[in-house]
């Protein structure tokens, strides 16, 4: 016996595929309602039909899909069809509402958007400096380059620009134009680099909360980085240390499927200074060292264990330097 259901109806079916009991759902028959149902279906919980059938046939199979291919189902009505679409877009409009509390989804759109935009500066914030340094070619790039865009949007000629950077007024000047332009890309630099800030810093907001033990370890930054690659936190949680430690080598991983050396750690691990400014020699097993304890330290936040402390952190970057100790030299080619 086979328990076949769907939003309208439950029924009983043996072998033979002839009816043993059936129960319509005598519920108000409203979108809302109906919303709520469909939703009960969704995540597996028995609605009332199944449980009472499922009580007087106690040997029965539930099977979900059963009426799909049960040639004797009722054919829905065009009253249901209009209720059961007028639930369908509640039932949309409250996944897309639900999609605003899934933190995974909120890491990946600030991750995503702080490299969008960090690519888009770095160009402009170079233009804005190559072309004002066009015209003012006695500028000290190595100590005022950072001063550029800021001295340009404060100014209204490139004479100014020089004023303010303390150096000889130009020979040449742009057009009003060429002027405005220049004026604003710097504008641009400046707005996106507050950007920046703000994403950053609504990272560090929710990493705090999310991965707290992984963003003391990584940095909040670092931490979003890797639960967005992954896919979510809980990927990460269940992802081997090994997998964890090349996440952002998906070129280098490419090669080595191609005959090239695996990767020894991937974009996030390496941008850690504990790694990036180590001796080659020992990035591979500071960088394993590190991805079994991110790979702890997610599982920590994921299942709800106690967060770690600046302490547990410190006590890591302890044992890093031994590493580092125990391997000062390169060593020996054979």
């Amino acid at each position: 016996m086979k328990i076949h259901f769907d939003w309208r109806i439950a029924r009983v079916i043996d072998q033979n595929g002839h009816i043993l009991d059936e129960l319509i759902w005598d519920g108000h028959r409203s979108p809302s309602n109906l919303s709520k149902r469909l939703e009960l279906i969704k995540n597996n919980v028995q609605i009332d039909e199944i449980s009472t059938l499922k009580s007087r046939f106690p040997d029965s199979l539930i099977d979900p899909i059963g009426h799909l291919s049960d040639s004797n189902w009722p054919v829905i009505s065009t009253d249901d069809e209009k209720l059961l679409n007028e639930a369908s877009i509640i039932l949309a409009k409250k996944g897309v509402a639900d999609s605003a509390g899934d933190m995974d989804r909120r890491l990946e759109m600030l991750t995503s958007s702080l490299v969008e935009l960090r690519s888009t500066w770095t160009t402009l914030e170079s233009r804005s400096i190559e072309w004002t340094a066009l015209f003012i070619s006695e500028i000290d790039l190595k100590n005022k380059r950072s001063e550029i865009p800021l001295a340009v949007t404060k100014s209204k000629s490139i004479s100014d620009v020089a004023k303010l950077l303390n150096t000889s007024i130009p020979v040449h000047s742009p057009s009003d134009n060429e002027w405005k332009a220049i004026r604003e890309i710097s504008l641009n630099v400046l707005d996106i680099s507050r950007n920046i800030n703000y994403i950053e810093e609504a990272i560090r907001e929710i990493c705090s909360e999310y991965v707290p033990s992984l963003s003391l370890l990584l940095g909040p930054i670092s931490a979003a980085k890797l639960v967005s690659l992954a896919g979510s936190r809980e990927r990460l949680a269940r992802m081997p240390s090994g997998s964890l430690q090349v996440l952002g080598a998906q070129s280098a991983m490419s090669a080595h499927r191609n005959g090239a050396p695996p990767p020894k750690h991937g974009s996030i691990l390496f941008s850690m200074p504990q790694i990036s400014r180590s001796p080659r020699w020992v990035r591979g097993k500071i960088s394993r060292f590190i991805a079994g304890k991110a790979s702890i330290a997610v599982r920590v936040d994921h299942f709800k264990g106690t967060p770690w402390n600046q302490e547990v952190v410190d006590q890591i970057n302890i044992e890093i330097q031994s590493i580092k100790n125990k391997f000062p030299k390169p060593p020996k080619r054979k």
